[in-house]
């Protein structure tokens, strides 16, 4: 019984996992610093947009 009790908590898990995967912290603020780049170079890098750059890129990166 204990093997199926393993088992059944074993497959919790790997179904969870594909369910929602797991962004860490460094990861994903390294996308949205990516998507913030390419939104500063479409502008030509102007200055004094930086944090819009940067929340635009999260609001497109966050589901």
């Amino acid at each position: 019984m204990a093997r199926a009790a393993k088992k059944t908590a074993k497959e919790d898990v790997s179904n969870h996992e594909e369910e929602s995967p797991t962004i860490f912290l460094p990861d994903r603020d390294a996308k949205i610093a990516e998507l913030a780049y390419y939104k500063a170079e479409s502008r030509g890098f102007a200055p004094g947009y930086e944090l819009e750059d940067w929340l635009q890129a999260e609001q497109e990166f966050l589901p």
